[in-house]
Parts: structure tokens; sequence; C-alpha cells
């Protein structure tokens, strides 16, 4: 009888144990959760070293302003840590700042159907009636179900891609409704297209070979485009739901 009891008390802390140890593994996937949540719009110790400034805290968009505009359009919020376009017809928004040399990171978040874009080197002379009559583009879009991912040439209207102008090396998008991580930089003309860890397009402005790439597409009617140099960073609003998050960039 007293083997019995002390073999169900043993029985009884053991059950405890792996409860408890259970109950353990599941908090530390929690806190690596929440670890992982704390750590969006926020900069790490090391990229503050590296020079990157967050453009995005998660709550202000105090870096921004709409095209040709002293505000950011009301179309755009901040929603649950992210910028969103809300209301179609906003128009594009853009850095305050102007950048010529640098390193561009930002999360996207496309709606199923969606189609939107990331620009650089905009300018707002008065020669240029769009975001995109001056900025070249990397493109945001549901490659499942947008249109614009089979036209063009050879998916060079797909997520990634220059748009109109050369399509990703490989695919590297996620699908819609999920985040995905896209970076560009730009040094001296010579310009990457990153997404989700993978180098996807790779190209020089400025070059014979740029310009004729140019003749050959839709911005041959664009007088200046792609060859300002420097400009502001650009959001497209164009017209469906976008979200937008962990928005940083580094001067080169």
């Amino acid at each position: 009888m007293k083997n019995y009891s002390t073999l169900l008390r043993l029985s009884i802390i053991l059950f405890i144990a792996v409860a408890v140890a259970a109950c353990g593994g599941k908090d530390g996937q929690s806190a690596q959760q929440s670890g992982d949540e704390a750590s969006v719009n926020t900069l790490t110790e090391a990229e503050k070293q590296e020079g990157w400034q967050l453009l995005f805290d998660g709550q202000s968009m105090e870096h921004f302003r709409g095209f040709r505009k002293n505000e950011v359009p009301s179309g755009w919020k901040v929603e649950n840590g992210t910028i969103t376009l809300a209301e179609k017809g906003a128009g594009d928004i853009i850095t305050k700042e102007q950048y010529r040399d640098f390193e561009f990171s930002i999360d996207w978040k496309i709606s199923e159907g969606g189609n939107s874009g990331i620009f650089f080197h905009v300018s707002e002379d008065t020669v240029y009636r769009n975001t995109y009559n001056s900025g070249p583009e990397m493109q945001i879009l549901d490659d499942e179900r947008h249109p614009d991912a089979k036209q063009g040439v050879n998916g060079n209207r797909q997520a990634g891609a220059l748009y109109d102008l050369i399509p990703v090396s490989t695919p590297a998008v996620k699908p819609a409704g999920e985040w995905n991580t896209a970076k560009i930089k730009v040094k001296d003309n010579k310009v990457e297209h990153w997404l989700n860890g993978k180098k996807v397009v790779e190209y020089e402005m400025g070059t014979p070979e740029w310009d004729s790439m140019i003749q050959q597409s839709k911005f041959a009617s664009m007088p200046g485009f792609g060859s300002e140099g420097e400009g502001h960073i650009a959001l497209q609003d164009h017209g469906d739901p976008v979200w937008f998050r962990n928005i940083k960039i580094r001067k080169l």
C-alpha cells in the first residue's frame, strides 16, 4: 500500500511537470510572437548604428505628405500599426525628404485583386503630372488575381518588377493578404529590387540600354522619366486597399 501511494504521488508530480512544461512552451511561443510584434516599426541597435532612419513608428505619418500637398490626404489612415489606403481617390503620398543614393525597406500587404506601387526619385516639378511620370516603380500586385500580372512583356508588371520595364528574375511574392518585405537600393544610378530576401531585379539608369528600354515602353511618351537622379519616395493610391509598415531608409 505504501509503495502504491508513493507511486501515485510520483505519477501526479510527473503529470504536473509535463503540464507546466507544455504551458511554458506555449507561453514561450506567445512571448516570441509578442516579441516579433514588438519589433515592428522599430529600429534595432545595429540598424541605428548603420544609419537607418525610421519613417513610420506605427502611430504618426509625420515623414509623409500628399503629392503636391502640404498634408497627408484624409484617405490615408494609420490603423493597427500600419499605413493603409482607406479611401480610393486620396492620391499618392510621398516622403517629405528627397533622396539620391539610399537603401529603402518596407513591408507591404495587398488586398485580393489589388494593385499599388513604390516609386523613387519622384519630382514635383510641374512638368510631371503624376508620381509615375518621373519616378521608376517597384510594382505591388496580387499576381494571382490582378490582370496586370499577365499584361506587359514577360511579366514585367508583376510584383517586384520594375514596372513595365524589367520582370523579376525569380518569383518571390507572397499571396494577397500576407506581408511581403521589399527593399530598393540605389547607388550611383545602379538599382536593385529585393523581395522577401531575394534580389529580383537589377539595372542601371542613365545608360544607352536604359534609354533604349524606356523608348520601347509606355514611358516613351513621358519626357524626363527616370532621369531626375534624386527625389521623393512615393506610395501609390491605385484605388485598392493596401497596407504598409516597417518603413525605414538609410542614405548611402
